[in-house]
């Protein structure tokens, strides 16, 4: 497997590659689990000190303005990120609030009638309920 080269990777998308920048960037790519700011400030935050949380929350919108990552606004509440930037699926858990890839269900693509003439950027879809272990806790607890 080769290494991630995050130094390129933000290059490739017009983006300054600070050793913070390129830190968040590492974690993301490393932990596909659609994070939050919270939870990168949390697994970051001991090993480069001067990190804060709103570094990372700028970090991660200028990702998203460059097209590096997807920014998910799943909940209304939290965002989550997501080093994936192809079209999929995503499931959200209403118990755990964890987000997981759907892969192999295609992305419905949107189509608009020509009237709006409209140009389509971006686009995604979420499925809601509850994953596997959180639906079994739900069961135990009948």
């Amino acid at each position: 497997m080769l290494k991630f080269d995050a130094y390129s990777y933000l290059s490739q998308h017009g983006i300054k590659p600070s050793v913070q920048r390129q830190a968040i960037i590492t974690y993301l790519y490393e932990h596909r689990t659609h994070p939050n700011v919270d939870d990168i400030f949390t697994a970051l935050q001991p090993v480069i000190r001067t990190l804060s949380r709103t570094t990372i929350y700028n970090t991660l919108h200028l990702f998203h303005d460059h097209g590096a990552i997807l920014a998910l606004t799943i909940n209304g509440e939290t965002v989550h990120f997501d080093f994936n930037t192809q079209s999929h699926t995503h499931f959200y858990c209403l118990k755990c609030n964890k987000v997981f890839d759907v892969p192999e269900m295609e992305c419905p693509t949107p189509t608009l009638p020509k009237k709006y003439d409209f140009e389509v950027t971006e686009y995604h879809f979420y499925l809601k309920g509850y994953c596997k272990q959180c639906k079994a806790e739900n069961e135990k607890q009948l």
